[in-house]
């Protein structure tokens, strides 16, 4: 079964469990919609209960680990598009994709928010 992350709908609902590891900082609600979103691709593996990319998040609850019920203990990560403002601090890449920090297996695109939108619903504000 392919794993897909919740709807827009189910984090405005707050029915979304978040699991620890989850990102911490500020908890002052975003402005503006930020032009482009992180987005978790089928390349993470959730870095065994460990990622770097959760610590870099300055965004309490944006980023979290979500187990992966069909192949636990296994889990990925999940970045709450209500909460992400798309500041690229998670992909901490260097000049011509040099990994400096952050995810080691590529597995954060950062998409332009009007494409997010096309595939996802409008996001609320």
């Amino acid at each position: 079964m392919a794993y897909s992350a919740p709807s827009i709908e189910e984090f405005q609902a707050g029915t979304v469990v978040k699991h620890s590891p989850i990102s911490t900082g500020t908890t002052t609600q975003r402005k503006r919609k930020p032009h482009i979103l992180a987005v978790i691709n089928e390349c993470c593996t959730g870095c065994a209960g460990s990622p770097a990319c959760v610590e870099y998040c300055p965004v309490a609850d944006c980023m979290y680990w979500a187990p992966d019920e069909d192949h636990a203990p296994f889990g990925r990560i999940i970045v709450d598009p209500l909460l992400c403002i798309g500041c690229k601090l998670c992909t901490s890449k260097g000049p011509d994709g040099a990994f400096l920090e952050g995810c080691p297996w590529d597995a954060i695109d950062m998409v332009p928010l009007a494409d997010f939108e096309g595939a996802n619903g409008a996001l609320p504000f």
